[in-house]
C-alpha cells in the first residue's frame, strides 16, 4: 500500500509541474476593458442598456397582463371556484392556464392588427421600435377604451390632476390603464356576484336542513358540496362562465 500510495503522489506532482510549466510558458494575452469615460457626456454603456433591456423584460409579462382581458377572467375563474367551496380543485396552475388562453382568444383580433400593422414591418426593417411600438400601442389602447366605464376613467383623470382631454382617445396611456384595470375588476365582482349566489342558496338550504333534523355538529359545506358540484355539471357551468366571459368583449 505504501508503495502504491507512493507512485500515486508522484504521479500526481508530475502532471501539476507539467501543467504548470505549460501555463507559465504560454505567451500571456493582452487582456483591454474599456471603461466608459463619464466625463465626456456619452451615450448609456451596454451594461447600462442590458440592465434596462432585462428590467423591462422582467416586467413586461405583468404588463401584457394588466392590458388585456386577463384580470376579469383569472378573476371569475378563482370566485368560481371559492364559490364551489373547492380550495385547491381545480390548481392555481389549470385556472392561469386557462385564464391565459381565453384571453388569447379574446385579444386574438387585437393581436392581429398589432402584427400586421407593427410586428411584421419592424422584423423587415420598415420600420423602427420607435415607429412600431407606436403603431402597436393603437389597437391596444382602442381595446382598452372600448372595455373602460366612462367613470373609472374619469376618476383617474381627476386623481391624476391633469387637464381635462377633449376626446377619450386623447387619454394617457397611465392614466388608461388603471381605469381599465379598475373597470374590469367591476365587471368580474359583477359576474362573480351572479355566480355566488345560486351556491350560496344551497348552503343556506342544506345549513338549515341539518339545524332541523339535530345534526348541528355535521359541517354544511361538506354535505353541500355533491350538490353544488351535481348543479354545476347539470347547469354545464364552464360553459355558460366562458360564454359570458367572451361575449363581454364582443
Amino acid at each position: 500500500m505504501t508503495l502504491r500510495r507512493r507512485l500515486l503522489v508522484s504521479t500526481v506532482g508530475l502532471l501539476s509541474f507539467s501543467v504548470m510549466s505549460i501555463v507559465i510558458a504560454a505567451p500571456a494575452q493582452a487582456v483591454s476593458i474599456n471603461l466608459p469615460d463619464l466625463t465626456r457626456g456619452e451615450g448609456p454603456t451596454s451594461a447600462i442598456v442590458l440592465l434596462l433591456s432585462l428590467t423591462v423584460l422582467a416586467v413586461a409579462p405583468a404588463i401584457l397582463l394588466m392590458t388585456t382581458s386577463f384580470t376579469k377572467i383569472i378573476v371569475v375563474l378563482s370566485i368560481t371556484r371559492n364559490a364551489l367551496g373547492l380550495q385547491g380543485v381545480p390548481p392555481n396552475q389549470v385556472l392561469t392556464g386557462l385564464a391565459i388562453f381565453l384571453s388569447f382568444f379574446v385579444m386574438a383580433p387585437v393581436l392581429g392588427v398589432m402584427n400586421t400593422d407593427a410586428l411584421q414591418p419592424y422584423l423587415d426593417g420598415t420600420l423602427d421600435f420607435g415607429q412600431a411600438f407606436e403603431l402597436a400601442r393603437v389597437p391596444l389602447e382602442q381595446f382598452m377604451l372600448a372595455n373602460t366605464r366612462p367613470e373609472e376613467l374619469a376618476l383617474m383623470v381627476k386623481i391624476s390632476n391633469e387637464t381635462p382631454p377633449a376626446t377619450p382617445a386623447d387619454v394617457s396611456l397611465t392614466t388608461l390603464v388603471p381605469a381599465f384595470i379598475l373597470s374590469e375588476l367591476r365587471a368580474a365582482f359583477i359576474i362573480g356576484f351572479v355566480v355566488f349566489l345560486p351556491f350560496l342558496i344551497i348552503d343556506m338550504v342544506v345549513s338549515s336542513g341539518l339545524m332541523s333534523v339535530g345534526m348541528i355538529m355535521l359541517p354544511p359545506v361538506l354535505v353541500s358540496l355533491p350538490f353544488k358540484l351535481l348543479l354545476f355539471v347539470l347547469v354545464d357551468g364552464w360553459a355558460l362562465i366562458v360564454t359570458s366571459l367572451v361575449n363581454s368583449y364582443a
